[in-house]
């Protein structure tokens, strides 16, 4: 079940909304997902693209326009945007592991609004280190003035705990003090959200692993082993499934001779 809270946001396609918890297991075995009220408009889709596929808080930042095939349906995750000694660099993915991850439609819609109403913009940085060569990419975002690539400690200082402040998930800070750390509720939870999502709908390990850009399958099953469902429980259903359909063929001249 998604319960989301109703608040007004420009699309109707996307998740539209913080997840107020990482998605858990609930008594019954089912995943409970939440989504209350949206971050900025600017980056609403942001949230889309963790949630929906399953992209690194680096990964969403440096995303350039010319990686996303509509047509096909897929994200080529060639790129991040990491701090290297205090300043803002272009870099592979994690462990150097380049990927595709496939577009949903919905997630799709979400980004094609985004950039109509937010074009990409051209931004260059050094590769890997401050003195590195400079690359230029056309980002899907950038800062709210639209100059400039998203640094990550001013998003979640000034974007995203405001954003859980406001969803209720860490409290108000004191008049001159910092947002409580929430290291279990940053962007990484989206991807939490994403793994579990796969899982609860029955895809397979390996193909979790690759798309989340895990360096083997072996680590995804430590870690979402836990949100994976029992294989007994997939033995009933698919043998109560059967039985369903026996029973949904009407008796006939074939059925009565054969029993």
């Amino acid at each position: 079940m998604i319960a989301c809270a109703s608040t007004p946001h420009r699309s109707q396609h996307g998740v539209s909304g913080l997840l107020r918890t990482p998605p858990c297991p609930t008594a019954g075995g089912h995943l409970e997902r939440r989504c209350p009220p949206p971050c900025p408009e600017r980056y609403r889709a942001m949230v889309d693209l963790g949630a929906g596929c399953g992209l690194r808080q680096g990964e969403i930042f440096g995303l350039p326009a010319d990686e996303i095939d509509f047509d096909s349906g897929w994200l080529h995750i060639a790129c991040q945007i990491k701090v290297a000694n205090g300043h803002l660099v272009f870099g592979a993915p994690k462990r150097n592991k380049e990927r595709d991850v496939p577009l949903p439609s919905r997630v799709a819609r979400v980004l094609t609004d985004h950039m109509d109403e937010y074009p990409p913009v051209e931004i260059s940085l050094p590769w890997l280190r401050p003195d590195g060569p400079l690359v230029t990419k056309r980002l899907v975002f950038t800062r709210m003035g639209g100059e400039g690539a998203v640094r990550r400690t001013d998003f979640n200082v000034r974007i995203w705990k405001p954003a859980l402040v406001e969803a209720g998930v860490i409290p108000h800070p004191a008049p001159g003090a910092r947002h409580q750390s929430a290291r279990e509720h940053g962007m990484h939870a989206l991807r939490h959200f994403y793994a579990s999502v796969l899982l609860d709908a029955g895809e397979n390990v390996k193909a979790l692993s690759q798309y989340l850009g895990h360096a083997d399958p072996g680590f995804t099953l430590r870690v979402y082993t836990h949100l994976m469902q029992s294989s007994e429980s997939r033995t009933r259903r698919a043998v109560d499934g059967m039985y369903e359909c026996i029973d949904s063929v009407p008796d006939g001249p074939g059925t009565a001779q054969g029993s």
